[in-house]
């Protein structure tokens, strides 16, 4: 039941500029340089879309081991022509010191997104994943450094928060890892931490918590659990759960996670050196997610034909996850606006079309 407080509360605060409406107003006055590197991917493209929406100047590097240039496509579709004259792709790998001092050049802002994500990858090849998330990570705090951006901002994890069983997830409260990715996200941390207090250069990591939305890749062996069943079902293929269903996640619709890069690249030196979970706030069972995806493609006119398969608990995944957020909203005024279920309603029709082009 909604009280007459929250409505009056609710419409009071719709009048008022949120900081977000502030920045973006900000950015609109005064264009700035932005590199976005795995601007390919899910979540750098997503980045790269929004800053270009603000007429800012965008460097992008990708060497398309898990980007697509059918993500650049489709933001450049999006786009106005005079936006997308303000984007410079540089084919490039963050393992490359050279690659990563080039991108930085004259940039104001770093949004560092490229990684090799995934638990059941950096399992099968910690290797790899070690040398992209650490030491692709230091070669980005390097350049960045010598170039004296203004700020940099980095894709962190909320892997980093481990076997701790505490809910939900406070910043300063993390386990042990269970898993190569999570000890490799960790150490960014680590990294960045070093970084302020040797070289004065300041950063702000933001952990992730399941992020999810348009441009997420349904195909390959590490999909996201969303993209995944999305596509199946759209198929008429089974959908399989790892464990009972009961595990449950604070999954984070991505402009929520857009609106909090740009909080954080713009946010004052004092918020700076600092960790931010990026998320909700809520947890919903993986039991709870399938129903709600069935819904919302039931909405879309399709048919689920398949069937609800459950196997065993997958190795390096955690229980439970939920973030608390607080210290996101209190400082930077982050404020998400979408929850599970709107997040879902936005995006299920870009899986749609998505699927049904290729």
């Amino acid at each position: 039941m909604i009280s007459i407080f929250s409505i009056k509360h609710h419409l009071v605060k719709r009048d008022i500029m949120t900081k977000y409406q502030e920045v973006q107003t900000d950015l609109l006055a005064a264009s700035k340089t932005w590199l976005v590197t795995g601007v390919a991917g899910f979540i750098g493209s997503n980045l790269l879309e929004k800053l270009l929406k603000l007429n800012q100047t965008v460097v992008g590097l990708d060497n398309f081991a898990t980007g697509h240039q059918h993500n650049l496509d489709e933001v450049k579709s999006l786009v106005t022509t005079e936006q997308w004259q303000r984007f410079m792709f540089i084919q490039g790998d963050i393992r490359n010191l050279d690659d990563c001092k080039k991108a930085v050049t004259g940039v104001d802002y770093v949004l560092h997104q490229a990684a090799l994500g995934s638990v059941p990858r950096s399992i099968n090849d910690p290797i790899t994943t070690n040398e992209v998330n650490i030491s692709g990570f230091l070669n980005m705090l390097v350049a960045s450094r010598d170039e004296q951006v203004k700020s940099f901002t980095y894709a962190a994890s909320s892997s980093t928060y481990g076997d701790h069983p505490a809910l939900p997830k406070v910043e300063e409260n993390i386990g042990n890892p269970l898993s190569p990715y999570a000890v490799t996200k960790y150490v960014n941390e680590l990294y960045a931490g070093v970084y302020a207090r040797t070289y004065g250069f300041k950063t702000i990591g933001l952990r992730y918590f399941n992020v999810f939305g348009q441009r997420q890749d349904p195909n390959g062996a590490y999909a996201a659990v969303i993209p995944k069943w999305t596509a199946a079902m759209i198929e008429g293929e089974d959908i399989f759960i790892n464990g009972d269903g009961e595990t449950s996640r604070d999954f984070c619709y991505i402009g929520n996670t857009v609106q909090m890069n740009i909080l954080a690249a713009t946010a004052s030196s004092e918020l700076k050196d600092k960790i931010y979970n990026v998320a909700v706030g809520d947890r919903t069972s993986l039991n709870q997610l399938v129903q709600a995806i069935k819904v919302e493609l039931i909405k879309n006119g399709i048919e689920i034909k398949g069937n609800l398969i459950y196997r065993a608990f997958r190795d390096g995944d955690v229980r439970h996850s939920q973030a608390d957020i607080n210290k996101a909203c209190t400082n930077l005024g982050y404020e998400p606006k979408f929850d599970i279920f709107s997040g879902l309603n936005n995006v299920m029709s870009w899986y749609i079309n998505f699927l049904r082009k290729g």
